[in-house]
């Protein structure tokens, strides 16, 4: 498979799953590091492994489950992604976002993703769950765009507007969900880095300087690839870590997978609440 990902491959993967499933979805989901349990309450679900979908990215990474599972959820049929790719195991920009092209393609309108994101804002605690309000694409500045290659014309134009990259009604029943659940919320700017390192104390330093709370190796190149295909989109990050701006402690993945077990029932609780109000 080349870098660039053409409609004869995403046609593919869309015809092995819709051979296993009865249902069209209409909600599609992607759950980050530690945070893939929540799949585990889908109803009547059919989960596939993804290494049987033909094209689709194999995730490598300790916490990414890499199923599939298609079924019910507060009454709406969903589509979620139990662990996703990232661009640092050296899948393209275009391969590592077929998911989403596949959900568009079969039905999904709307997108929900979730992520494990370190804090650069101080205010901010490992704990906590954060409404991405924008996001800062520095691989995007720097080249690794998912749109690059030929534009998909089927999904959308080549030069897709960003100005409101989360969708704002979707962000307002995320509100309503936090507060009837009692769930603690912030809200804030996502930016996106290759990883797999962690960031130094000046990286971060930086991050902070241009406008980031928050920062992780995913879901940016999801959301781009789903706004150019007109879903609408919700990010939610969990804080797995408070950023360390000085240099005196250490980062590891352990503690992000760790955090996540704290995080589900807060995140379980916003998505059903979000799910019921869609």
């Amino acid at each position: 498979m080349s870098k660039f990902i053409t409609m004869n491959e995403i046609e593919r993967a869309v015809e092995a799953i819709q051979t296993r499933i009865d249902i069209t979805p209409e909600i599609g989901m992607v759950l980050g590091s530690g945070l893939g349990s929540l799949a585990d309450s889908v109803e009547d679900a059919v989960i596939i492994p993804t290494g049987q979908i033909p094209n689709w990215p194999i995730s490598t990474v300790h916490g990414h489950k890499g199923r599939l599972v298609i079924g019910y959820l507060e009454g709406k049929k969903v589509m979620v992604l139990q662990g996703r790719t990232h661009f640092y195991e050296g899948y393209s920009m275009a391969q590592i976002t077929l998911p989403i092209r596949v959900m568009k393609r079969m039905g999904c309108e709307k997108l929900i993703v979730t992520n494990a994101a370190g804090a650069i804002n101080q205010d901010f605690e490992p704990g906590d769950l954060m409404l991405m309000t924008d996001h800062i694409n520095i691989l995007g500045m720097g080249g690794a765009n998912p749109l690059q290659g030929p534009n998909l014309d089927e999904f959308g134009v080549r030069f897709p507007d960003m100005s409101q990259p989360y969708d704002k009604e979707m962000l307002g029943f995320a509100r309503e969900a936090c507060r009837e659940a009692g769930v603690d919320f912030r809200e804030g700017v996502y930016v996106v880095l290759a990883g797999p390192s962690f960031e130094t104390p000046a990286e971060l330093r930086f991050l902070q300087k241009i406008g980031a709370d928050v920062v992780g190796m995913s879901t940016v190149h999801e959301v781009i690839v789903a706004r150019h295909s007109g879903m609408r989109v919700l990010g939610v990050s969990g804080i797995s870590n408070k950023g360390n701006l000085s240099g005196g402690a250490m980062t590891t993945h352990e503690e992000v997978l760790e955090a996540g077990r704290v995080l589900v029932p807060k995140l379980t609780a916003l998505i059903r609440g979000v799910l019921t109000r869609l």
